[in-house]
């Protein structure tokens, strides 16, 4: 966050050097001079050329008033404190970008959706709303704005090949509708200085019978959680509790996506098949061969309540309640995330990686040089997880622009979002956030130089692997309406008062109730739900692929793999 800081102090003072309050090229030459330099793919000149183009394009529009909201997280910080009011100077365009929320941003954009009030002017939302978006037809597609009534505000160096997410934020009908402005997958982090010391390798193996590594399935996960919660580390300077595993689980709308983003998946619940499974995905949904989804219950073909789920669910919280801090229960997911830079964690499942930047300024969890104590790897997939299943979960958040928001404002609005996403800034705002969104980023000399300082971070992006990670698909009719019945039941079976198979049992239920009420409205047309028969759960049991049937044995033969060893099969 000091980056930050220091970035926008310095920026301030150069912008506030630049006296004219219009569109000009004094202020973009005092930004590229105090805030981007060489942090970037493009030359000087090309640079130049770049924000020429911003100047010039944003004349009809100079003067005018832009609303645009994102979540709270580090990449936005910087786009808000520093990349607006840049961009404000630059243009002339006064832009306020807001701060809240995920699920404030999900709120007042379905709010948006349902009064056609334009709330805001441009939305940051994940792509995890693009079945959602595709259906209800009320985002403008991208594809034919920029071609038609957007091309005017659309850059010659927007450069769409270089984007590495724009296939999630792509709908079945081949449009694209979001343009990715952040992208941070869920990875497995753990301490590999701990990992590699030599008495807790002896110890390890003494006692499990092999090799103290990055685990591959759930069950050595569980084998290293139990190892190192309460291990004295006093010897390796560790003097606080030692706990095996981090996670959280306060009831609240956070608690969803620790579900929704690809967990039930990575347990095996879902169906073979990239980017999402199919006919049934990570949420469990089944569609038919036209996209509609069919049902989530195992009585139509859906997993949500299925033997898979329920291990998946079990499993966390078991692990929750035996091996996290206590205070991880009350937590949501913004308390959580920072807690393995404090330095008594030894691992944590499910790390997104937008949390690498504050572990980045933990000197509790960093190394005199500059080098971590941690690195990050692959999640390791539970019991029910076959070859070719989805492994795990990459987050894309995404300008969107709603049909409801008039066309000057949208066009205001867009050039904002085309201006943070630039090949202009975007190292040097990759270099801050880390949530990478280019390819020509990522193969930078300056990622190249900095990668040892990541831990995985970087090696894991430019890996061949980086694409099995993926965003909610499109087989999720209605992100707000269906994600926020999530929470409230798996909270019910973090707190005790279900069991995880109720609770699942009332979840897919519920979903079944929400798509029955869109399928009678019509609402989504041909695209919309279309529930399909119920019958007995053991015929869909018995059925090839998803939901699968109780397997006899749920605690698998552990397997652990070294991280060098890992690594170097990404540079095959």
């Amino acid at each position: 966050m000091n980056v930050l800081y220091r970035s926008t102090t310095a920026l301030g003072l150069a912008l506030a050097l630049t006296q004219p309050a219009w569109a000009d090229m004094a202020a973009a030459t005092a930004f590229l001079d105090a805030e981007i330099g060489d942090v970037s793919t493009l030359s000087r000149a090309d640079q130049e050329a770049e924000m020429q183009w911003f100047v010039d394009a944003a004349q009809p529009f100079v003067g005018m008033d832009i609303n645009v909201v994102s979540e709270t997280i580090t990449t936005h910080e910087y786009e808000s404190q520093v990349l607006a009011p840049a961009f404000t100077a630059i243009t002339g365009i006064n832009i306020t970008h807001d701060l809240i929320g995920e699920g404030d941003v999900v709120e007042k954009l379905q709010t948006q959706m349902q009064s056609g009030e334009n709330i805001y002017d441009a939305y940051v939302n994940d792509s995890d709303l693009i079945g959602t978006h595709w259906r209800y037809q009320q985002v403008r597609n991208l594809t034919d704005w920029m071609a038609g009534e957007g091309a005017d505000v659309t850059s010659p160096t927007l450069n769409l090949d270089d984007f590495i997410g724009l296939q999630f934020t792509t709908a079945p009908d081949g449009k694209l509708y979001q343009l990715p402005t952040q992208q941070f997958a869920n990875l497995y982090w753990f301490r590999y200085d701990w990992f590699n010391d030599e008495q807790n390798k002896a110890d390890f193996k003494e006692k499990y019978g092999y090799d103290l590594g990055v685990p591959v399935n759930w069950s050595a996960y569980e084998d290293i959680a139990e190892f190192f919660t309460n291990r004295d580390l006093s010897r390796m300077g560790v003097e606080d509790t030692v706990y095996g595993n981090m996670d959280y689980g306060k009831k609240d709308p956070s608690l969803g996506w620790r579900y929704t983003d690809a967990w039930m998946s990575m347990a095996g619940m879902g169906d073979k098949g990239e980017p999402n499974g199919l006919p049934v995905d990570e949420w469990g949904i089944r569609v038919n061969e036209n996209s509609q989804p069919v049902g989530a219950c195992v009585t139509r073909g859906g997993a949500t309540n299925s033997p898979a789920s329920v291990y998946a669910v079990d499993k966390a919280i078991k692990w929750l309640k035996d091996y996290s801090p206590p205070s991880a229960a009350g937590m949501t997911f913004s308390e959580a995330g920072p807690v393995p830079a404090q330095g008594n964690i030894a691992q944590q499942m499910f790390m997104y990686t937008t949390f690498v930047a504050p572990l980045v300024a933990s000197d509790a969890v960093m190394n005199e040089d500059g080098t971590p104590k941690w690195r990050l790897a692959p999640s390791p997939h539970g019991a029910y997880w076959e070859e070719g299943m989805k492994v795990g979960y990459q987050d894309v958040g995404s300008w969107t622009l709603m049909e409801s928001t008039p066309v000057d404002r949208a066009k205001a609005a867009w050039l904002y979002a085309q201006f943070v996403t630039s090949m202009t800034v975007d190292v040097k705002k990759s270099d801050v956030g880390l949530t990478f969104i280019r390819e020509s980023t990522i193969n930078s000399d300056h990622f190249t130089e900095r990668a040892d300082k990541l831990g995985g971070l970087v090696e894991f992006y430019r890996s061949p692997d980086r694409v099995r990670w993926s965003p909610t698909g499109t087989n999720v009719p209605d992100y707000p309406k269906l994600a926020q019945l999530w929470w409230q039941n798996i909270g019910d079976a973090m707190s005790g008062a279900k069991t995880s198979q109720d609770a699942l049992d009332q979840l897919c239920a519920d979903m079944e109730n929400v798509m029955e009420r869109i399928e009678r409205s019509g609402i989504q047309g041909e695209l919309g739900p279309v529930l399909g028969e119920e019958m007995d759960a053991q015929y869909w049991l018995d059925q090839p692929g998803a939901p699968k049937p109780k397997l006899e044995n749920e605690d698998e033969e552990p397997k652990t793999i070294g991280y060098d060893e890992l690594v170097a099969s990404w540079n095959q």
